[in-house]
């Protein structure tokens, strides 16, 4: 992918990945990198999408870990700011204090539930 995804696209692939996640390996805070590219292949997602889903369901250290076993750079807060944004349409003024470290489960004024709307949150 030469171009960086729209709002749209990252809000498609948390979706479908987070769904994924969620049914295949239960509710965590955090998955593996490993456990996202199996989901990733599942869905067929290019690897250029593949940095997208690992800065939003992976945690900071090992975002940054893989990244640097691979010799790649990614910004993770960046990715993670530019996803949680597409996710929640950027409707929520608490955005502007908020911590991207923390897991997509603890996202503020968001309501999981109808994103990811057959897991109970």
């Amino acid at each position: 992918m030469s171009r960086s995804p729209s709002p749209e696209e990252k809000k498609a692939i948390a979706v479908v990945i987070g769904n994924d996640l969620a049914v295949r390996r239960g509710k965590k805070s955090f998955y593996s990198q490993s456990e996202i590219k199996q989901s990733l292949k599942r869905h067929r997602y290019d690897i250029d999408w593949h940095c997208w889903a690992y800065c939003l369901y992976m945690d900071h250290t090992s975002f940054d870990s893989y990244h640097r076993s691979i010799n790649e750079s990614c910004d993770y807060l960046a990715m993670k700011e530019s996803m949680v944004s597409s996710v929640t349409d950027s409707a929520s003024d608490s955005w502007l204090d908020f911590d991207f470290d923390l897991s997509w489960l603890e996202f503020p004024d968001v309501d999981l539930s109808s994103i990811f709307d057959f897991i109970d949150l």
